[in-house]
């Protein structure tokens, strides 16, 4: 159980300094409410329009817009692409500040650090900083530990549904649940939530040249990929396990951070309706569910000086398997 609730809530939300202006660490190392999440977004793709592209792929229930970033390096474009999404689950706050900072380090290391040039000069990478924008803004003014997004649904007394079991991949299977007042609610049909049906769409439409997807979350520490909905070995599933294996061997080796890993089902539990689930099956054969820190410490009131050394931390894991995807795929 986590104890100082209270206390880990405010340190979570206080920010000696606010707004981009103060870039310089502070703000990759502090929590942001969506607005200046939605801040950052402008002001950053303005201020490097030679890598960054902003892609409106959709609105949440509450017509939030859904924004995707679009990053690349400045040679001619890349035939292969990853896509990275963040908040699906809105409490899981490391996760947003993850792609903040993923799309800040990877501007700055370009043609500095010889790993991300390359993963830059292979990929177009799309990065989602927040799926989940309604669940997330609740979790800022009103209940910290939400889950699910904010659907509401006539008949049902509850709102929200899990944006993580309304994938269709072994759609509300055991695992998930048909109540809409439980928190694995899957909702009352696959890409029902305007959420999962605007990643989905894009998704499919890039389908030829996305070779590769992530998709972030808290907490646990683990580096899971398919499946999560069945039992059953994904046909591939040796090269993730060795793969998998060598990324959190790397953590362990640079950081001695112990990040556990394997197929979702055994190693946490049945999760059906699962977004790396549905993009494996979708023909994305390398598909990767990250848990970052911690393992339930903080939970999920990570403090803010710890976003730094997780982010670090996972992008080793992130480096490692790109780089793989890059040798092995057209």
């Amino acid at each position: 159980m986590v104890e100082n609730v209270q206390e880990l809530i405010e340190m979570q939300t206080n920010k000696e300094s606010s707004g981009p202006r103060s870039f310089a660490g502070s703000f990759y190392e502090q929590y942001h409410p969506l607005e200046e999440i939605y801040s950052w977004i402008n002001k950053i793709s303005h201020e490097h329009p030679d890598m960054l592209e902003i892609i409106l792929i959709g609105s949440s229930f509450e017509k939030r817009p859904l924004y995707v970033l679009k990053l690349t390096g400045r040679r001619n474009s890349p035939r292969r692409a990853m896509w990275i999404d963040c908040g699906i689950h809105s409490r899981e706050w490391i996760s947003p500040a993850f792609c903040i900072w993923f799309v800040q380090n990877a501007i700055d290391s370009y043609n500095k650090n010889p790993e991300i040039t390359q993963m830059l000069d292979n990929m177009e990478i799309y990065v989602l900083p927040v799926m989940n924008a309604d669940g997330y803004v609740y979790t800022w003014t009103t209940r910290r530990m939400w889950r699910k997004n904010r659907s509401r649904y006539e008949g049902n007394n509850c709102v929200g549904t899990d944006l993580n079991r309304n994938f269709d991949a072994g759609w509300c299977t055991k695992g998930a649940s048909h109540d809409p007042c439980d928190n694995t609610y899957c909702g009352p049909y696959p890409e029902s939530e305007p959420e999962v049906s605007a990643v989905a769409k894009f998704l499919r439409e890039k389908k030829d040249s996305m070779k590769l997807y992530f998709t972030i979350h808290s907490y646990g520490q683990m580096l899971l990929f398919p499946y999560s909905y069945s039992y059953n070995q994904a046909p591939n599933h040796d090269e993730l396990q060795n793969l998998a294996n060598e990324a959190t061997q790397k953590i362990r080796r640079y950081y001695r951070t112990r990040y556990s890993s394997g197929p979702g089902a055994p190693t946490i539990y049945l999760a059906p309706g699962g977004s790396d689930d549905w993009a494996y099956d979708l023909g994305i054969k390398y598909s990767f569910t990250i848990e970052l820190r911690d393992t339930g410490r903080y939970g999920f009131l990570l403090p803010p000086q710890l976003i730094q050394p997780t982010c670090l931390e996972v992008l080793t894991a992130i480096k490692t398997i790109t780089h793989h995807v890059i040798k092995n795929t057209e």
